[in-house]
């Protein structure tokens, strides 16, 4: 059985935007000014960038091979499988580790004085469940989902955007740091923010007129996040200053004051559970396209015929997740997703260079190089963990494909 194609632009934008305005576009911001100060605005141009670029490669693969599965579908469609292998292995650790980390944070902001060994855990894993729920009743109720809690996010972020101008009677001076060494950290960093993208792309299968559909939603996105995160990056830096806003566990709620915390806290849960709705639907169809293909085990394959979802898919998905929100906090959580998510985009954009054209190959190129280069940036531990999953990922392949031909 074959994905249904129900969604349109609005819904798929709406995924979109839901997959960005995660905890990103609220957390990146104090660790970034720790690095780079006032830099912190050419580090989001550094990001946008890459974001920008590595949107453009994985869009012209999604119009060209209109599959659900991502980077690993494209990658089989153009006779690649092994870096579709690694596409693959490398976005569900990434995205794994990443929707774990999500709800951790949206765990810690409704319950920061969670006692026991395992704090928070408990209720990041239910989170986890609860939403995994909501994606297995179909991919419909997923992109309403998503369309509604990214329209919540954007209007108590504007909110909180508009109240933190009003309370700026002084503002701080922009100062730039003395070096750029902190710029490519910091936006190492604020690429968080922007890494949702390429969710609608895993989508591809069930998307109305995927050739239209796909990029303009992307572009929207992409810009309308760009423009908010932009907007609350000045003026953090002009009502609390650099100094300020590197030492801000939640500059938002300290800038507007303690009348608007729970807006905040209730922006950044809502902004959470958008957000890991979209990575959990991409990492289900992802581990289906690659049970198809025979990379998986053959059992998370169907596709249910009722709620037209990849339900064994979607439930093993939810128990690693769970799993990993249980015990790990977000920080490790974090680290692990940032290198095995840009090596992600540098397959992408290796694969859109196949597609020809010299402006597309020219975007490939500058690409791939810059996720490399800021993959350098990255936690070391992150890359250990990267590099340890495709080496057993293609380990246990060489395995089964041993004993297939036996």
């Amino acid at each position: 059985m074959s994905y249904r194609r129900i969604i349109g632009v609005p819904t798929a934008t709406g995924v979109g935007l839901a997959a960005m305005l995660g905890a990103g576009v609220f957390a990146v911001w104090a660790p970034a000014a720790a690095h780079a100060g006032a830099g912190i605005l050419a580090a989001l141009g550094i990001a946008l960038l890459i974001a920008t670029l590595n949107a453009t490669s994985t869009t012209r693969l999604a119009r060209a091979y209109p599959e659900s599965g991502g980077v690993f579908a494209f990658g089989r469609a153009l006779g690649a499988p092994r870096l579709a292998f690694a596409a693959g292995a490398l976005f569900l650790v990434g995205k794994l580790a990443s929707a774990a980390a999500i709800a951790r944070v949206a765990a810690d902001y409704l319950a920061p004085d969670a006692a026991g060994p395992l704090g928070t855990g408990p209720l990041a894993a239910g989170i986890i469940l609860a939403l995994a729920a909501v994606n297995a009743s179909g991919v419909r109720s997923t992109a309403v989902a998503s369309t509604i809690t990214a329209g919540i996010v954007v209007a108590l972020l504007l909110a909180a955007d508009l109240v933190g101008v009003t309370r700026i009677s002084d503002p701080h001076p922009l100062d730039w740091p003395d070096a750029p060494a902190g710029l490519l950290p910091a936006a190492t960093l604020i690429f968080f923010a922007f890494a949702g993208y390429a969710r609608v792309a895993t989508l591809g299968g069930e998307v109305r007129d995927p050739r239209r559909t796909l990029p303009v939603a992307v572009a929207v996105s992409l810009v309308s996040v760009a423009v908010l995160a932009g907007a609350t990056a000045v003026i953090l830096l002009l009502g609390l200053g650099t100094a300020g806003l590197a030492a801000s566990s939640a500059p938002l709620a300290d800038l507007a004051g303690p009348g608007w915390r729970p807006v905040v806290v209730i922006a950044v849960v809502v902004a959470c559970v958008g957000s890991a709705l979209g990575v959990l639907a991409g990492l289900s169809r992802t581990a289906q396209a690659m049970a198809q293909a025979g990379e998986l085990p053959r059992a998370l394959a169907p596709i249910h015929p009722r709620t037209g979802t990849p339900i064994r898919a979607d439930a093993v998905v939810a128990v690693v997740a769970a799993t990993a929100a249980l015990l790990l906090p977000s920080a490790v959580l974090i680290g692990a997703s940032a290198g095995a998510v840009l090596g992600y985009y540098a397959i992408s954009h290796t694969l859109a260079w196949r597609l020809g054209g010299a402006a597309g190959r020219a975007i490939a190129a500058v690409g791939a190089v810059a996720c490399i280069g800021l993959a350098l940036w990255a936690p070391p531990a992150a890359l250990l963990v990267a590099a340890s999953v495709l080496v057993a990922g293609f380990a246990v392949r060489a395995v089964v494909a041993a004993r297939r031909a036996a």
